[in-house]
């Protein structure tokens, strides 16, 4: 079982503020599928890689949103227990750090 599986509420520190959002990481047959919700708008993940480390488990994505504004982000992150940390890039912007909790 992947240790990224369930709902977490993130935090990116982003240079416009700290925008919330919420993830969900389902475990399925085929690997590991997921959707983010933020600002009205839910999208799905692609790419979704996982892999285990001493430090946790390292999670990657790609997600397109539309708001605040249309970007690419790519992520990666490490989730260790119900906490998670890592940066998201958007192109050639600088990286910006995540952390998040896992809820429920």
């Amino acid at each position: 079982m992947t240790a990224i599986a369930g709902t977490w509420e993130l935090k990116l520190k982003t240079p416009i503020g700290t925008l919330p959002a919420s993830y969900t990481f389902v475990e399925t047959a085929d690997g590991v599928t997921g959707t983010a919700t933020a600002d009205g708008e839910t999208v799905p993940l692609t790419g979704i890689t996982t892999q285990t480390t001493p430090d946790g488990e390292r999670v990657g994505w790609r997600q397109a949103v539309t708001r605040p504004m249309r970007l690419n982000l790519d992520f990666d992150v490490t989730a260790c227990g119900d906490e998670l940390t890592g940066h998201s890039r958007a192109g050639r912007l600088p990286r910006t750090e995540v952390t998040g909790h896992r809820s429920g």
